[in-house]
């Protein structure tokens, strides 16, 4: 057997801490972690978030960001410890023999530069390839990844490409100089079903091709399973079990896999409508400012108190723009919206306090939905104290009420948010919303950025919520395992327009028409071969046509 590529033993990382009114002290976030890696194999990294993934993935460039430390252990790259090298080898190293993929390509690229000016940056820089065969390497590999236009599409900025395009390109970046190895940080993440098949395959036929070893960052088990040789699973900065794909899918060993694989076992079933429209959405058409192009054509839903309507489609498809509509940010050019019993004006700034308070929207980064110099307390209090006036012992009881809601302990009402994980700060926006005590609350992506097992418990408390507040849920997302578990009603939407709406039931039961059904197929399944049977079926139907 051949030397592994990557070594990595008992490698130790750490960070100082600065809690409030308490001296700062160092502290342990990746614990005596050991694996290794072959040319040409794929290792998945999988675990909740702060499990440790992406800290032990920069590891492999030396590499520790936001004040992290690498405080013990070995990183061998092609035979030497890495974490011995000066920082002139580093350079070499990073960039040329490692590369990485971060799961935002969008924030990632520079926006003034083209995109092939990127793209062949580190390999001429290292001296991997002239400008000219850099190109030429370039556009081969955007011809493998599947990308439109080959030949020009590295003339275009960043803006002008599609999230899944630009995803695919970034790729091609972390490729380009011929690295042995790649560190994928979630890539897929973002992506919407569709895209994410296109891109994942695409990955895999390049490390099949170039024959790099890769690591794979991400919290989904069932596209990690797609991709990988290996996979190490990881629990507050420690492997819990390590095996190949196949063991880890179906046999594994420890608990905490077990429930890995075992979520998303919510079983909600479907309630039909018992009352009028809480809100009407009719006939809406609307473009943005400055366009010619309308981003909703015609669009008409209904939500009943107390229901789910989950509103699903890839990327582009009008999805959070009907929220946009919904909450009077974006007037439409033609149609109506009704809720409880009354026409909602166009623009947010002539809606009456009413309109503002029983209509709530939770965001999809909770990171950025809360201010971070605001304590959990002032955060849940500010609504409680606008709408009802509320002050003093009494807003801190209601407080205290809407933290045991979200099933969160007395203790948490003091924290800021970086003291909190990210499915605790989507639990605070929740309460949030809650405050306001509203009939209905459009969730927009609330949990695409959540592992599976924290996303699994937001669910399970919004359906708990929903119960005892009869509140309604316009959720907005683009993953149909969500829509299985928690909808009542589904609209699907394609290209600004509801090409398939009804009961759940009836919008999941076929026969379908041609979208639905991709997106139906496009939801990954924890299985090995399912990414081949999915492109292979695609090539048929194809052929076929």
């Amino acid at each position: 057997m051949s030397a592994p590529l990557v070594k990595v033993h008992d490698l130790k990382i750490g960070a100082t801490a600065y809690p409030p009114g308490e001296k700062p002290h160092d502290i342990t976030i990746v614990h005596g972690v050991s694996f290794e890696l072959e040319a040409g194999k794929v290792l998945g990294l999988i675990g909740e978030s702060g499990a440790g993934k992406s800290t032990i993935g920069l590891a492999a460039m030396a590499y520790g960001r936001g004040g992290v430390k690498i405080t013990g252990g070995e990183v061998w790259v092609n035979g030497r410890d890495i974490l011995q090298s000066k920082l002139g080898e580093l350079r070499k190293l990073r960039g040329g023999e490692v590369t990485y993929v971060s799961q935002s390509a969008a924030a990632s690229f520079n926006p003034a530069k083209k995109i092939m000016e990127q793209v062949i940056e580190a390999a001429v820089r290292h001296d991997k390839f002239s400008r000219k065969d850099a190109e030429a390497r370039a556009v081969y590999l955007f011809e493998k990844l599947g990308l439109p236009d080959p030949e020009t599409i590295g003339n275009r900025y960043p803006h002008q490409v599609s999230g899944g395009q630009l995803q695919r390109c970034m790729t091609a970046l972390a490729l380009c100089p011929e690295p042995d190895l790649v560190v994928f940080d979630e890539p897929t993440t973002a992506l919407d079903v569709t895209t994410q098949i296109d891109v994942l395959m695409a990955i895999k036929d390049a490390i099949a091709a170039t024959g790099v070893a890769a690591l794979y960052i991400t919290h989904d088990l069932a596209v990690v399973a797609q991709v990988s040789d290996h996979i190490m699973v990881l629990k507050m900065g420690e492997m819990v079990e390590f095996g190949s794909t196949d063991q880890i899918i179906n046999s594994p060993k420890e608990e905490y896999t077990k429930a890995l694989v075992s979520v998303r076992s919510i079983d909600h079933r479907e309630k039909a409508p018992t009352s009028d429209p809480i809100l009407s959405v009719n006939n809406i058409t609307a473009r943005y400012p400055g366009t010619n192009f309308d981003v909703l054509q015609n669009v008409s839903v209904d939500l009943h108190a107390g229901q789910t309507l989950a509103i699903v489609g890839e990327s582009g498809s009008g999805k959070s723009t009907l929220a946009r509509v919904i909450t009077g940010l974006l007037p439409p050019s033609s149609g109506q919206t009704t809720f409880a019993n009354r026409t909602l004006t166009p623009n947010l700034s002539s809606r009456s306090r009413d309109d503002l308070r029983e209509l709530q929207m939770i965001y999809q980064m909770a990171d950025v939905a809360m201010n971070p110099r605001q304590t959990v307390g002032t955060i849940i209090g500010r609504p409680l104290e606008f709408y009802f006036g509320l002050k003093g012992a009494d807003k801190k009881k209601r407080i205290m009420e809407l933290l045991e809601q979200i099933e969160m302990a007395d203790g948490f009402i003091d924290r800021y948010p970086a003291e909190l994980s990210g499915g605790q700060k989507q639990r605070v926006c929740i309460a949030r919303a809650l405050a306001a005590q509203p009939k209905m609350i459009i969730c927009d992506e609330v949990t695409s950025a959540l592992d599976p097992l924290v996303a699994d418990g937001i669910l399970k408390l919004l359906l708990n919520l929903q119960k005892t507040e009869n509140v309604a849920y316009l959720f907005i997302t683009h993953d149909l395992a969500t829509v299985k578990a928690i909808a009542d009603s589904i609209a699907v939407m394609y290209q600004g327009k509801v090409v398939r709406y009804g009961p759940k039931s009836t919008v999941l039961s076929p026969p379908f028409d041609d979208y639905t059904d991709l997106l139906l197929s496009s939801v990954p399944d924890l299985r090995l071969g399912w990414l081949e049977d999915v492109i292979e079926s695609r090539k048929m139907e194809s052929a076929g046509n």
